[in-house]
């Protein structure tokens, strides 16, 4: 699933494409909404919050904000009209035209429309944003703090604690802080520290297209441990591991240096 740079990087690009223009044809591709009709609105602008993405859009109608989350497989794309789009047109979920843009939203996971002042409705769970104007420290670890049993992987994870951390910045900001991400929350010696690197890790990518927590782009060289799974550790040469951990039915790929990140109470 994408992480919260990306997130933010797809709000920006659809930000410059349509913020201040008219739509003259919208075409929302879910049963829900596809009777819906936005053209000669104007989009006001799209934001991130967390992996969330609310475009909003004001006319005749009211005020109103398109709610769509990537999940696994989304993306936006914006062409030029009569450009050949870059993924199958039966991809398509959202279509959003202007006199010179065309914004695509592919195979989102969510595609609501709501009126602006009900955005709280879906984004309102959320922690703060690490990416986000309301990012506030403070509150993220008073959060993650609430239950010192749970395993560090799954507070992260959790979008009620802070929002933007993926399955990527979880493996990697657990590497770089020498902690298993299975060990209890209560146990991370310096927590304000590990939620502090994951706010720079992930401001430093929100400018780039390439993803990387090494300070290394090159394409095998630009992660610590997250999918190098029996690679050696580039610290101690250990074969890193993984393994599906979290509750029943939400498993996801964890991995770890055994050596660097020795597991609770080994």
């Amino acid at each position: 699933m994408p992480e919260g740079d990306t997130v933010y990087r797809a709000a920006r690009l659809l930000d410059r494409a349509l913020s201040g223009h008219v739509l003259v044809r919208t075409d929302l591709r879910v049963p829900q909404h596809a009777t819906a009709d936005l053209a000669g609105s104007t989009v006001v602008r799209t934001v991130s919050r967390g992996k969330h993405l609310l475009t909003r859009i004001e006319g005749e109608q009211g005020a109103w904000t398109l709610h769509t989350h990537l999940k696994m497989e989304g993306a936006w794309r914006v062409h030029r009209p009569g450009e050949p789009w870059r993924r199958p047109a039966h991809q398509a979920r959202v279509v959003l035209t202007t006199d010179d843009r065309v914004a695509v939203g592919f195979s989102l996971g969510v595609v609501d429309l709501l009126p602006t002042a009900e955005e709280h409705t879906v984004v309102g769970h959320l922690g703060p944003d690490l990416l986000g104007p309301d990012w506030d420290e403070e509150e993220a670890l008073r959060r993650l703090r609430a239950e010192p049993d749970r395993p560090l992987s799954e507070a992260l994870l959790d979008q009620r604690n802070l929002a933007g951390i993926g399955n990527m910045y979880l493996a990697e900001l657990c590497y770089v802080s020498g902690v298993h991400p299975l060990a209890p929350v209560g146990s991370v010696a310096n927590l304000p520290r590990l939620v502090r690197r994951g706010k720079q890790m992930l401001d430093l990518n929100k400018e780039r297209a390439v993803q990387s927590t090494t300070g290394d782009l090159r394409e095998r060289e630009r992660m610590w441990v997250y999918r190098r799974d029996r690679s050696p550790c580039r610290r101690c040469r250990t074969p890193i591991r993984v393994a599906m951990t979290g509750p029943a039915g939400r498993e996801r790929a964890t991995y770890w240096c055994p050596a660097c990140q020795p597991e609770p109470g080994g």
